[in-house]
């Protein structure tokens, strides 16, 4: 059996493969750090999770307790949201790894600690269990140098600002349930909470709407996407480092725009600020799929993934008229399965070194 961990700050999400791929279990840990619940398949009850390593111990007793022992896990592998320029593919965790992301939480603070703490946890819970991890910039690795340099000087590119990308591992588990029939130039867009778009030509990405940071881009729940750099270094003035970054973080986009990042709640309120939300995250996804349409030379399919998604059709239909000029595109709508993508890579990697 295959566990694979998605770590935040404040939750632990996991689910069960078997070697080909089934899912057959699933579950949360909530509110680490103090008291939160735990969920795993039918089971749900209140816990106290003083750090990763108590959750952990939590969801390992419920998972054995369900028939699922830590003895009979194959491997633990692991969404890490930051690669860096350096890891670029699957990875087994060896201490090495394991150093390399952790030179990369400076480009990712919000994510990469909570990453490596849930990889720290298991490695005191369950020493001998093979450890592994899927970045969620990776599939990005190979975009070219003009889609990737920012034109800062080079004392300034020298330290990692770039455009990285993210959502990798949604566009990886994409393109594997599109095949065998991959459109060849295919506008593949993420729409969640979290929103981008990207170029994937021949199955490969070559351009993505996010950049150094998942800030950049599409308009998002909570996040204004593509900003004029100087707005930002305004709101720092006026508010502070920190502030201005919960702001851009936590209070932008639709919730900047309408009081809640909630899409279906927008959808189904008749105000003008809710409408002009909602029409103002389809005109920005729109007018930056010509940008990713460019960068690959044309496009022959869009396809549409993430809960917006996969889910809001007149979010879709908003969208592709506004790429109606493009003419009849075909539109696939295709589940995000971002989990069962790390499982895949996990396997990959275990198969290559035998």
């Amino acid at each position: 059996m295959i566990l694979v961990v998605n770590a935040g700050s404040s939750s632990i999400k996991i689910e069960l493969f078997t070697p080909d791929l089934t899912a057959i279990l699933s579950g949360s840990i909530t509110e680490i750090g103090g008291n939160g619940q735990i969920k795993l398949g039918a089971l749900k009850q209140p816990v106290f999770a003083p750090d990763h390593k108590g959750a952990f111990k939590s969801l390992l007793d419920a998972l054995a307790a369900q028939g699922h022992p830590a003895s009979g896990l194959t491997a633990a592998a692991h969404r890490i949201v930051h690669g860096g320029a350096s890891l670029t593919a699957p990875a087994r965790l060896t201490p090495d790894i394991i150093t390399r992301i952790e030179s990369y939480n400076d480009l990712a603070p919000l994510h990469n600690p909570h990453n490596l703490s849930a990889i720290r946890a298991l490695q005191v819970l369950v020493p001998d269990l093979p450890q592994y991890a899927s970045f969620d910039t990776a599939f990005h690795a190979g975009n070219p140098a003009l889609a990737t340099t920012f034109a800062i000087p080079q004392a300034e590119r020298d330290k990692g600002i770039r455009r990285y990308g993210f959502h990798g591992l949604s566009y990886a588990s994409l393109v594997e349930n599109l095949r065998p029939n991959l459109p060849r130039r295919l506008l593949a867009l993420h729409l969640g909470n979290g929103a981008s778009l990207c170029a994937i030509l021949d199955g490969k990405s070559v351009a993505n709407s996010m950049g150094y940071s998942p800030l950049d881009g599409l308009v998002m729940g909570t996040r204004p996407g593509a900003i004029d750099g100087m707005a930002v270094l305004r709101m720092a003035q006026d508010h502070g480092i920190d502030a201005a970054t919960d702001l851009l973080n936590k209070h932008s986009g639709l919730k900047g725009l309408a009081g809640t990042n909630d899409m279906a709640t927008l959808l189904s309120t008749d105000s003008d600020q809710a409408r002009f939300a909602v029409e103002h995250f389809c005109y920005w996804a729109a007018r930056q799929a010509g940008s990713a349409i460019v960068a690959m030379g044309g496009v022959d399919a869009v396809a549409f993934t993430g809960g917006i998604g996969e889910n809001a059709a007149p979010i879709r239909d908003r969208i592709m008229a506004h790429l109606a000029f493009l003419g009849d595109l075909p539109v696939h709508i295709v589940k995000a399965d971002e989990e069962r993508q790390i499982a895949r890579d996990a396997i990959g990697v275990m198969q290559a070194a035998h």
